[in-house]
């Protein structure tokens, strides 16, 4: 069994580099690495993205509340979304869907 602080050459120890990673390791913790994850490292990717979902929700709530708001001043939230839809898109494939849905609108009599 090897002492603190030593750490044996392990087979196909190419210029032992493997036996560097595994001392480094050592003195990282045991909480460093697991499994050949980087735990700190994962840890901090998870709670960042948790923290990013409840700033979604948050920001999902404040959408909702405008939309209320909207709503209760008489605006169509139907169509208040189409709008936003529509603002997101290029004006050229705008006017192409827009094209379209009159051709098809003549097509069927409406």
């Amino acid at each position: 069994m090897a002492k603190r602080g030593y750490t044996r050459p392990l087979r196909g120890n190419a210029g032992g580099t493997r036996m560097a990673e595994v001392a480094e390791k050592e003195q990282h913790g045991p909480d460093s690495e697991v499994g050949g994850i980087a735990a700190d490292r994962l840890r901090s990717i998870v709670e960042r993205i948790e923290r990013l979902e409840e700033e979604r929700k948050a920001l999902a709530s404040d959408i909702k509340d405008i939309f209320a708001e909207a709503k209760s001043a008489g605006f169509d939230v139907k169509v208040l979304r189409q709008v936003l839809r529509l603002r997101k898109q290029e004006p050229a494939e705008v006017e192409e869907q827009e094209t379209l849905l009159d051709l098809y609108k003549r097509a069927l009599g409406m």
